[in-house]
């Protein structure tokens, strides 16, 4: 059996273990919450700190090989694993780059990727240098997550709202459709690409709303994506699987705008509509086993199912039971104990036979299934 060790224990890694159990191995899981999702679907849990060096460290020399599922991990800890031998998927040196946000978008400059346009800030007073860049996007350095660590500066009475710390000042793209493209890449450089899925955000929490699969856009558009796509992940020379966030703008233009390199929200489709998950893609290239195939099954609709406006306290699934009536939907959750507003509960994977009502289906989806507090607490 082959030690596999995840940093991090939330929802990603709970569906990572989910399908743990097709691989010959034993699972390793680091968190600092003993009641995180991951926590009771693992061989091996350790109570822990995944950014402190000597957690990181001492976790990792007993196995096999790590993985993590969050970015925000100790690189220095991994870097000294992975001399000694420990196998780290995806290297350390591509977390360096894609966790601060300023070094992702240095890469993609340096290895003419097509972005947006940006300007690197210090400090939030520095801002006020850049009135004529602006409408533009401020994203923190390091530390934002889930639509966290982001804010639309549109003018200058909106530099408030600027962090004040090592940030990127990115132009706004004139958007016409935000994609995502997962990508798994093997120890020989071989990639499998996934069908484009064509993303619509919550503009209030900044968070995937739901997404389509296959993306409505031109084949055109798609090639031109893919191809971005899959230079993009070979530039980073390092095993794994990647989802590449993308602007395609008005004119039909493709622009990267992040990459995590992990498996991502733009995936979980793939448990039902691609005939290999992003989930089962991550144990066959930390095993080094043939990538699967990333033939689409049945196009779907994904809506996340985040805590409901009001709601704080333990977590009660309003209209759970009607789904679960459907055969061609699928409901996911996450495990978590409390709800709060925003918070992401689980998600939904709806099959599709006719793609026409996308939006209207996602909206009856969101209003049936509501992550609430239990009315037995109050």
């Amino acid at each position: 059996m082959t030690k596999v060790g995840i940093l991090g224990g939330g929802q990603l890694g709970r569906m990572l273990l989910e399908c743990a159990g097709q691989f010959p191995v034993e699972t390793y899981v680091l968190e600092n919450d003993e009641n995180c999702p991951a926590h009771n679907l693992c061989h091996h849990f350790f109570k822990g700190d995944i950014r402190d060096f000597e957690t990181v460290y001492s976790f990792g020399k007993k196995l096999d090989c790590i993985t993590i599922e969050i970015e925000q991990v100790n690189v220095e800890a991994l870097e000294k694993l992975e001399a000694e031998g420990i196998r780290v998927i995806p290297k350390p040196s591509v977390l360096k780059i894609i966790r601060n946000k300023i070094a992702q978008k240095q890469f993609y400059k340096d290895h003419d990727i097509p972005s947006p346009d940006f300007i690197i800030t210090q400090s939030r007073a520095a801002l006020k240098e850049h009135i004529n860049f602006l409408p533009a996007v401020h994203k923190i350095g390091i530390g934002g997550y889930d639509g966290k660590g982001v804010q639309l500066l549109k003018s200058q009475e909106d530099i408030t709202l600027g962090f004040d710390a090592p940030s990127v000042l990115e132009k706004m793209a004139d958007i016409d459709k935000e994609i995502a493209i997962m990508v798994a890449v093997n120890d020989n450089g071989d990639t499998a690409i996934f069908p484009p899925v064509e993303m619509i955000f919550d503009p209030a929490l900044n968070l995937l709303d739901y997404q389509i699969c296959p993306a409505t856009i031109a084949s055109s558009v798609i090639e031109k994506a893919t191809a971005i796509t899959k230079r993009l992940v070979k530039k980073f020379s390092s095993p794994g699987v990647f989802a590449v966030e993308l602007f395609v703008d008005k004119s039909g233009e493709v622009l990267v705008n992040e990459t995590a390199p992990r498996v991502h929200n733009s995936g979980h489709h793939s448990i039902e509509a691609i005939s290999t998950s992003q989930f089962q893609m991550v144990w066959q290239v930390l095993l080094n086993l043939p990538l699967g195939s990333t033939q689409l099954i049945q196009p779907s609709l994904m809506v996340n199912i985040v805590g409901a406006e009001g709601h704080s306290g333990p977590v009660y699934y309003r209209g759970l039971e009607k789904l679960s009536e459907n055969p061609t939907v699928f409901v996911h959750l996450y495990g978590k104990a409390l709800t709060k507003p925003g918070r992401k509960m689980g998600h939904v994977t709806a099959l599709l036979n006719d793609m026409t009502n996308c939006t209207t289906t996602a909206h009856w989806i969101k209003s049936t299934l509501r992550a609430e507090t239990n009315p037995k607490e109050k």
